[in-house]
């Protein structure tokens, strides 16, 4: 399992996945350890029999109004993994990294394009006055950012594209913010030996494979796109 003071953010678009990965990582984690987790969703939408682990499933409208209430309820029933569903507002983020820098590991999602996008729109949440200290806490806390897509595979069910990454040239970029030659995505692109892909790979990697097609890879392709756009005389 991942390590302790640990967030885990993964960029959430409606219909890209989300919810079946997030399920496997918990899936993954009632079989390996025994361990208290308590998800917070709106709906619940896989039940997790006790494996190893011990779940509390809680779904918003029946059990907690909003999740910062229920993150802040299931606080006091000292899990070791807190799933939320959607980081929606400032004051979920805020016990949410509460929670991970009091050792639990806390998984969540938000509304973003790519993994780069993701830490920019915890920092809109928060005043100007705020940011530093937000940075500080995100750049501790964070361990993981993944973003997905579902894409038509040809002939078979949707294939999954994902953008993500994380090390220590992510946290000094988390403290100090973008800037030229070391933005989040030039950060993924760099970290190909180990493992990290952005979604511009990964779609030309599916492409050579034969998984999908032209007509589908080249709309879910803007940053290449762009790029030859802008040096195009």
């Amino acid at each position: 399992m991942a390590k302790r003071r640990t967030d885990h953010l993964r960029d959430r678009r409606y219909g890209s996945g989300k919810s079946t990965s997030l399920a496997a990582v918990l899936n993954e984690i009632n079989e390996q350890k025994s361990v208290h987790v308590v998800t917070l969703e709106d709906p619940v939408e896989f039940s997790h029999p006790h494996k190893k682990a011990t779940f509390n499933q809680r779904e918003m409208g029946n059990d907690f109004d909003s999740f910062a209430s229920g993150l802040r309820a299931a606080l006091r029933q000292a899990p070791k993994v807190i799933l939320v569903g959607e980081m929606r507002d400032a004051e979920t983020v805020e016990i949410g990294l509460s929670a991970a820098e009091t050792g639990h590991l806390v998984l969540s999602t938000l509304h973003t394009v790519d993994a780069g996008q993701t830490i920019n729109r915890v920092l809109g949440m928060f005043s100007t006055e705020e940011e530093t200290q937000i940075r500080i806490r995100l750049a501790d806390t964070v361990r993981w950012i993944v973003c997905q897509r579902l894409l038509p595979r040809r002939g078979r069910p949707r294939c999954r594209i994902r953008d993500h990454g994380s090390n220590l040239r992510v946290k000094d970029t988390i403290l100090h913010g973008e800037s030229e030659g070391k933005t989040f995505y030039e950060i993924i692109e760099a970290g190909k030996a180990f493992g990290w892909t952005t979604f511009d790979d990964y779609i030309v990697e599916l492409f050579r494979q034969g998984l999908i097609s032209e007509e589908t890879g080249r709309p879910m392709h803007p940053t290449r796109e762009s790029s030859a756009a802008a040096s195009t005389p």
